[in-house]
């Protein structure tokens, strides 16, 4: 065969390709900011257990276990979840939401004392404009704010990611202050923040690469997130701009989930990230995972969400299969996997599925019955393709077994099947 090469001439690479000259990370926020969606259900803590493990084994560097100060429901649930980093030696890093208010660091620091593991705490406030104008605030109330929040978390040792909501409609010399400030008093990290899913790729390059500037002046070791959300439909492309443009850890939440539309696709920047080459995580179990957190949120895997979804690697369209069955008939499955699919299934565990429906051609059929271990008669071919085209969708395997069934005897097994 060919090598890789020959067979895709791949574009992506041609017009000044993503490189990146820093290593990325990827922080969760599914526990906190994703179960902020209208529409979710806080997930009980076996499911966040589970997810919590496979977070770690998909590579994810950090993790939101919740907002404490919220009420006796996330202390607890934020409790457990860091006991269960400690007690089962995860690599994955907690950290905790708090507003810039001592009332709301002070669980944090409270479980981090009890649990005997150090949770980042990542204090947000409010930077742009509109929202002083709407909060009645001025900035040196922000910058005052920020201090004592910041000033708090560090004496009581515990690491900081200052966070500056909608950053991405703030006005630069307010940036300057508030980061500034935190920075004065300790924080390790900044996030970005397209908070209102305001940003465009444009946008989300500007404001990295002016954030980035900005702390290589003040202290060129402390970290930048980028923390996007999907209002506009560019979370994901957003996340790439900001990697690219400086930020060294990126959030996301599993299924996109969060608040309004939700934020940037935690699994979809694993699935990008992987096939950039930033990252050679396994992830194999990025299914399960997703599978795990729309179960304990009662929020469904749309059929064609990218990798995740439950059509994400088969077709039933006949020039489709037919090339993919090509394929498999040269015993290939890398080719299979590549032939009609951009996202090569095999990296997450998945193989192609060929289906037969009202769109399928003879291959189609003859292809699916030899993979159960029926003979493909032409005349039993020609039935359940006819019946085929009749319907409005996919025939199931029951719907195609009984149509089999109903040509007995005359159907047989091919040798040596049974």
């Amino acid at each position: 065969m060919p090598d890789e090469a020959q067979l895709i001439y791949d574009w992506n690479t041609v017009d000044a390709p993503p490189k990146l000259d820093h290593p990325v990370a990827i922080h969760d926020e599914t526990l906190r900011d994703g179960i902020q969606g209208p529409s979710v259900r806080d997930p009980d803590i076996e499911h966040k257990l589970r997810f919590l493990h496979l977070a770690d084994e998909l590579g994810v560097g950090s993790i939101d276990l919740g907002l404490p100060g919220s009420g006796p429901r996330a202390a607890a649930d934020v409790e457990r979840l860091a006991q269960e980093i400690r007690d089962q030696h995860l690599r994955i890093k907690p950290l905790c939401a708090a507003r810039t208010l001592e009332v709301d660091i002070r669980p944090v620091v409270e479980i981090s004392q009890r649990v005997g593991v150090p949770i980042e705490v990542a204090a947000f406030i409010g930077s742009s404009p509109i929202r002083q104008y709407a909060e009645g605030w001025t900035i040196e109330q922000m910058v005052d704010n920020t201090r004592k929040a910041v000033r708090f978390a560090r004496q009581n040792e515990l690491p900081v990611l200052y966070v500056t909501e909608d950053t991405t409609r703030a006005q630069p010399d307010t940036l300057r202050r508030l980061f500034g400030t935190a920075i004065e008093e300790g924080a390790a990290r900044v996030a970005v923040c397209d908070t209102v899913g305001h940003s465009t790729p444009d946008g989300a390059r500007a404001v990295v690469r002016y954030v980035r500037r900005m702390l290589d002046e003040m202290k060129p070791d402390v970290g930048l997130d980028w923390h996007g959300h999907s209002d506009r439909g560019l979370g994901v492309i957003n996340a790439i701009e900001a990697a690219v443009a400086g930020a060294d850890r990126i959030h996301g939440c599993a299924l996109g989930l969060g608040e309004r539309v939700g934020n940037t696709h935690l699994d979809l920047l694993l699935v990008n990230f992987r096939l950039l080459g930033w990252i050679d995580t396994d992830l194999r179990k990025l299914r399960e995972m997703g599978e795990v957190i729309a179960e304990g949120t009662g929020m469904a895997i749309p059929a064609n969400y990218p990798v995740l979804g439950k059509d994400a690697f088969r077709t039933a369209t006949g020039v489709h299969a037919a090339a993919v069955i090509k394929a498999k008939r040269k015993g290939d499955e890398w080719l299979a996997n590549r032939v009609y699919s951009g996202v090569p299934a095999e990296l997450f565990g998945c193989e192609q599925v060929i289906e037969i429906g009202p769109m399928s051609g003879e291959s189609n059929v003859v292809f699916w019955l030899e993979q159960r271990g029926i003979a493909p008669r032409p005349d039993l071919v020609k039935t359940v393709l006819d019946v085929a085209k009749q319907r409005n969708g996919l025939l199931s395997e029951a719907d195609v077994l009984r149509i089999v069934g109903a040509a007995a005897p005359k159907a047989t097994r091919l040798s040596g099947q049974t």
